[in-house]
């Protein structure tokens, strides 16, 4: 998982942010701490993180603790967009 402390990403409430952005796989070890990893398309950030922006990805030990993965966002005007399927509560 790559931490989030250098690449900005457009804030939502700073107390529930996660910390991390998401779990990629590594493509090669360059030596000395450095690592290559498979992002997704369209990300235009760099592809190679030091070890100390990374963390291991531990996966849960039971059923109730997986988590499914959001789908990525759709980069559209270089601006992220996501699907909404229902909309639980509203405001007048």
């Amino acid at each position: 998982m790559v931490r989030k402390q250098k690449y900005p990403i457009k804030p939502t409430l700073k107390e529930v942010e996660p910390k991390t952005i998401q779990t990629f796989r590594i493509s090669k070890d360059i030596g000395l701490g450095v690592f290559q990893l498979e992002l997704l398309e369209g990300w235009a950030i760099h592809n190679v993180f030091n070890e100390d922006l990374l963390t291991q990805c531990i996966e849960p030990k039971f059923k109730g603790q997986h988590k499914e993965p959001a789908p990525p966002p759709t980069i559209i005007n270089e601006g992220e967009e996501y699907e909404v399927k229902e909309v639980r509560k509203h405001r007048k």
